[in-house]
């Protein structure tokens, strides 16, 4: 199956009360894993990448090449988006040009008025093309490649200006954070997520630092409007784990246990248990017949 809008995967998953995985990929391993994972267990599926793991993996076309090389190859016939999370305006323009399937502006540390003509111009282009674009209001916590955010709650009123630009998706901040969750994490605003759910209606709300949230705090924000949750901390933390007893168990000193095939595959065993939990959780396992 050829990549795809997440706008369809997403208006189901609102209509149907889940929500739909969006997985950082960082190399080859992640990404084999997520989209065999999400084949078995026939859900619908975001990869998602950061500018800067864009840049490790070679640029935006190799990333599509490799991508769109595994939907073949591996026969995938789950929807798959392929989105850029935490865009700039550039880098969202670099990642229509280059084949993404769906993109993120991330005019949250913008004046309010920027932010609006902007995702009204990457609007006008993702429209013509067919990709979903996703609108970020009130700054996530924490950091990442180098985007910082103070964790800032939207103002549910700019959340509908947004929303009512015509997005595909909205970004709100409403107490998360990128990471790992401090032990003091007063945890997610329910009171603003619910106030947003309620200006912006059918639009699909989007939970970014999915790391860490505990689940009853996951299920209730999919029940007020939450589609799509991004996760890509807990992966890294899994696959070094794995990585780290390989190689303390000595494995790399066994026969060709050095070969990064074998090196590496505990990691992506690794990831593939923590999407299929994830997946679970978020009610997307099946949804893909």
């Amino acid at each position: 199956m050829a990549l795809v809008s997440a706008k369809e995967m997403l208006q189901k998953a609102k209509a149907g009360h889940y929500a739909v995985g969006h997985f950082n990929i960082n190399n080859l391993e992640w990404t084999k894993a997520i989209l065999e994972t999400a084949e078995e267990l026939r859900s619908p599926v975001i990869l998602g990448v950061s500018e800067g793991a864009g840049k490790y993996m070679g640029g935006y076309k190799t990333v599509v090449g490799m991508v769109n090389g595994l939907l073949e190859e591996l026969k995938i016939t789950v929807p798959v988006a392929l989105h850029l999370d935490h865009g700039s305006y550039e880098g969202a323009k670099a990642c229509i040009n280059a084949g993404f399937s769906s993109v993120m502006f991330d005019g949250s540390h913008l004046p309010f008025d920027e932010n609006i003509a902007k995702t009204k111009e990457l609007i006008a282009c993702c429209d013509i093309l067919g990709l979903s674009l996703e609108a970020e209001v009130g700054s996530i916590g924490g950091e990442e490649d180098g985007v910082v955010g103070m964790g800032e709650c939207a103002d549910p009123a700019e959340c509908k200006a947004i929303a009512d630009l015509g997005v595909s998706m909205l970004a709100a901040g409403i107490g998360n954070i990128h990471g790992k969750y401090p032990e003091n994490w007063p945890g997610l605003r329910f009171d603003v997520l619910d106030d947003i759910q309620k200006l912006t209606g059918d639009m699909p709300l989007v939970l970014h630092g999915g790391t860490g949230i505990p689940d009853e705090m996951v299920a209730k924000a999919i029940d007020l409007g939450v589609s799509k949750i991004n996760v890509n901390t807990e992966c890294q933390l899994v696959f070094a784990d794995a990585t780290r007893a390989y190689i303390e168990a000595g494995k790399d000193q066994q026969g060709k246990g050095f070969d990064p095939r074998k090196l590496l595959a505990p990691g992506a065993a690794a990831i593939k248990a923590k999407v299929k939990e994830k997946m679970e959780l978020f009610g997307s396992v099946g949804k893909a017949e």
